[in-house]
């Protein structure tokens, strides 16, 4: 058993540091096979898998990669100033010293740019183009040809990061497209790949429970919806390569290798085996069949990485598919069970379609046999009884048995509803997934989250009712609100009427809290969450479907007599409305109130919004430099946000300004700053909210701060609609000296608040004349850190064969470097050789380090570069031309 990938000599110069160049490494012919392939948004989201990648890896052999879309630039920086594409390379370094103890050897940056924090995978689509970022990731799969794909969460579930949402559905896209030679076509006829089909795709994680120790890769997870397929790895095991430590320890020395993002100071991993749990991974899809008893470590690469442990000759497929993903009961559909063979026939086979007890199935599943790289398909007709419950979702195993006593299973998901489904108006960024999933034929990924919706505590709003007649005949009948305590409708029930099959259609209600004493945010049970469900009538029998509605607290922000002294202090009539409570934890470490709390109150004249907050507090955390005035979230700070007209999709319509209360700054008073971060136009505050104040007190001895803002009207991206501007006030808190915070409080709270406008609290400004709607474009970072500026990329591009950033590759002989030659101690003529004309870049490298570097345009022909290198023994070499790369190294002479 290989205990790393095959280019094992070459993975600790992929990490910065981690050890000397070989002399000699030229570039294969072939791009580099991998066996799997995590697909992540940004450096250190792979982290909770490197004890399953480093057991796969030491234990079986199984090389393995990651796709990291961007670098991280966006991220805060615990350890530097540096930020944009300087963080970039920074956290690269981080990322390929911490994959290296899982034994994983290949990182592939994309370049594309890590803008903010937000939770909009429709607004990271549009950062990212998606084309050609999907371009790029199904290039990187045909060069690498891996059987597994594991990636994150695609569904916009709440706090989910969209960067992490669109990672994940890209990976998505990937899968279903790499094989087919349609997709990308261009890749195939001018790049020399060939259409690959991956065997299986895995969600790092799972929704539900599990239970810790030694026996839950046996044992289990209890997943919150029964039909999705939860495999474990127990990251106890001992790993041989360290010592014999758990992998869980291996796994958390890695992430304290992602120090930018404040990781080095997570706890070390426990040591008690009852207390060490499994790394859980959900199937998204699988065309590998796995063996009917596959458990265990290798569970997840059973039929596609490793052979099947039924028997089936390994590259076989073994394909579910239903003619429909909604089925109504009582009514037949198809199901058609493809099988392929690889590289040896498929004997003589049967399939057995297993469906739920009650359920129909008809067909005789006879396969015969498959020829090499033929596919067969038996199809048949299932009917869900006609008393299946609605709603819910059942899962269909297919079972193929052949002559010679081999097996395999694969499966797939339907959802049963009724004739008539009537369902509540989806949010935009949920809507927009299911279209999505729609769109790609991926319906079973529509998210299995509660649907919500907003309601401003004691007022009122429209809520749609959706509703699609999944039946054969036209149908009418009538929808019911069933509505908690504390909530009435206009109407007890809405009738619907002619509705045709296959149709749409909606009915709507004005809804109103009745009782606005009823807890706001996250303070009210089932984490703020006030069930609803939805009775919708047909010929067919009555569905039922649950939803939610979610409280935000309300103000009425009165007008100011005269304009408040930014000062810290409030002054006497300077804020005559109600006061806001901060002290509600909406993520982080639970807190009393001497420990972090706070209120705030608000005031406005016709040009500015002001806001004074108190907080109170017991340690003081890491004071930062006034240069390093970004990023709040990092240490003590307070964060305003604001919704001009209440509606925004995503923050980068809205306002986010950080003050930190004081920095170290002894000369002028320690005063504090202000920036704006993951909004409309982030940056300094001097320059993207001109005219905006900041003052603050700071009591002594220290117990706490307060901070006062003046935010003039016309620094908002949008006019203010005076009935309902969206508002949010928040508190983070830092115990430590780290640059981390450990508990987050606020206003309006729920997980992920800060990147949700619509779940900021509402604030009605009585008598506020705004301006005509002025709404400004957002004005994002539009830098990322580059491949071809990266020496390890370089590096490893030059070693495993897969050109620089997902881009195309240049033909071998875009550019040779024919020699490099000492002209002193220090420097080096290296001679290059190109065939078109491009930009080189060029670096000396110690094995740990740049030691110079030289960039500049090259024109066909032979060109000499003279080239700063110290005591470096290797030059590496990056050109571009045309959209496409190229990546060269070659040993100093003499």
């Amino acid at each position: 058993m290989r205990k790393y990938p095959a280019i094992a000599a070459a993975v600790a110069v992929f990490a910065f540091g981690l050890g000397p160049v070989a002399d000699a490494m030229p570039r294969p012919a072939d791009p580099v096979e991998l066996d799997v392939l995590f697909i992540g948004a940004h450096p250190d989201d792979e982290a909770s898998t490197l004890s399953t990648l480093g057991q796969w890896s030491e234990q079986h052999g199984v090389k393995a990669g990651v796709i990291t879309t961007t670098r991280g630039e966006g991220g805060g920086n615990a350890v530097g100033f540096e930020e944009g594409p300087p963080l970039g390379l920074i956290r690269e370094g981080e990322e390929r010293r911490a994959v290296g103890k899982a034994g994983v050897g290949h990182v592939y940056n994309l370049d594309k740019l890590d803008f903010f924090y937000t939770v909009s995978a429709p607004l990271t689509e549009q950062v990212w183009d998606h084309e050609d970022t999907l371009s790029r990731i199904v290039r990187v799969v045909r060069a690498t040809k891996p059987k597994v794909i594991v990636t994150m969460d695609p569904s916009p579930t709440p706090g989910n990061h969209g960067n992490h949402q669109q990672a994940a559905r890209l990976a998505v896209e990937a899968y279903l497209k790499a094989g087919d030679p349609k997709a990308f076509p261009e890749q195939i006829s001018r790049e020399d790949l060939n259409p690959w089909r991956v065997g299986r795709i895995f969600q790092a994680g799972a929704r539900g429970t599990a239970d810790p120790g030694p026996e839950c890769e046996a044992t289990g997870y209890r997943p919150a919806e029964p039909t999705d397929r939860v495999l474990g790895v127990w990251a106890g095991h001992p790993s041989a390569a360290n010592g014999g430590k758990p992998w869980s320890t291996v796994e958390r020395e890695a992430e304290w290798e992602y120090r930018t993002q404040g990781w080095a100071s997570n706890p070390p991993a426990p040591t008690d085996p009852a207390k060490i749990g499994c790394d859980w991974f959900t199937e998204i899809d699988s065309r590998a069949p796995y063996g009917p008893d596959a458990a265990g470590v290798t569970a997840a690469l059973d039929g596609a990485v490793l052979p099947g442990s039924g028997g089936l000759p390994a590259g076989t497929e073994l394909v579910v598919e239903a003619d429909r993903f909604d089925v109504v009961p009582g009514a037949p559909f198809e199901v058609t069970v493809r099988a392929k063979a690889a590289g040896s026939a498929i004997p003589q086979g049967r399939v057995r379609l297993d469906a739920p007890e009650g359920w129909q199935v008809t067909g005789s599943g006879e396969l015969g046999a498959v020829p090499p790289g033929s596919e067969k398909a038996v199809r048949f007709t299932v009917t869900p009884p006609a008393d299946a419950a609605p709603s819910t979702r059942s899962r269909l195993a297919a079972r193929l048995d052949t002559a010679d006593h081999a097996s395999g299973v694969s499966s797939h998901v339907v959802r049963v509803v009724p004739a008539v489904r009537g369902t509540i108006e989806p949010l935009a960024q949920v809507g927009q997934f299911r279209d999505w999933a729609g769109s790609i034929g991926a319906p079973q990924l529509d998210s299995l989250n509660k649907p919500v919706l907003t309601l401003g505590s004691g007022q009122s709003r429209s809520v749609r009712v959706d509703l699609v007649n999944r039946g054969e005949n036209p149908e009418s009948g009538s929808v019911r609100l069933n509505l908690p305590d504390g909530f009435r409708a206009d109407a007890a029930a809405k009738e619907y009427s002619a509705l045709a099959p296959g149709a749409t259609g909606s009915v709507t209600f004005e809804v109103t809290n009745t009782d606005p004493g009823l807890p706001t945010s996250n303070r009210a049970p089932n984490d703020g969450d006030y069930p609803i469900t939805i009775d919708t009538t047909s010929t067919r029998g009555t569905g039922t479907e649950a939803a939610a509605l979610e409280l935000v607290p309300v103000t009425t922000i009165p007008k100011a007599q005269s304009a408040p002294a930014v000062d810290g202090v409030e002054g006497d009539g300077e804020y005559t409305g109600p006061e806001l409570d901060l002290s509600s934890l909406w993520e982080g470490t639970p807190a009393p109130a001497e420990d972090i709390s706070g209120t705030a109150k608000v005031t406005f004249t016709d040009d500015a919004l002001y806001v004074l907050v108190h907080v109170t507090d017991d340690v003081l955390g890491t004071v930062i430099e006034p240069n390093d005035c970004k990023r709040h979230r990092r240490t003590d700070s307070v964060e305003i946000t604001i919704d001009p007209a209440g509606k925004s999709e995503n923050t980068a319509t809205a306002f986010k300004s950080g003050i930190f209360p004081i920095t170290a700054d002894p000369e002028h008073g320690n005063p504090p700053c202000f920036e704006r971060d993951a909004d409309n136009h982030q940056g300094p505050g001097q320059e993207t909210a001109p005219g905006m104040q900041v003052a603050s007190k700071v009591t002594e001895p220290y117990g706490g701060y307060s901070v006062e803002a003046k935010i003039p009207f016309s620094v908002l991206p949008d006019a203010v609609d005076p009935a309902r501007m969206g508002l949010n006030v928040l508190i983070y808190d830092s115990d430590t000296q780290d640059k981390t915070t450990q508990t987050r409080v606020g206003w309006s709270t729920w997980k992920g608040v800060r990147g949700d406008p619509y779940r900021w609290g509402l604030a009605e400004l009585p008598g506020y004349q705004p301006p005509a709607a002025r709404p400004k474009e957002p004005v994002l970072p539009d830098t990322a850190a580059r491949s071809v500026d990266s020496p390890p990329s370089i590096l490893q591009s030059s070693v495993d064969g897969v050109p620089l950033s997902g881009a195309p590759g240049l033909a071998a002989d875009a550019v040779q470097i024919r020699s490099v030659r000492r002209v002193d101690a220090t420097t080096v003529d290296v001679e290059l050789a190109a065939n078109v004309a491009g930009v080189v870049r060029l670096f000396g490298w110690d094995g740990e380090q740049a030691t110079g570097q030289v960039s500049r345009e090259l024109p066909k022909g032979a060109t000499t570069v003279r080239l700063p290198v110290g005591s470096a023994d290797r030059v590496l070499l990056s050109y571009e031309s045309g959209g496409a790369t190229l990546a060269r190294t070659a040993p100093v002479e003499g």
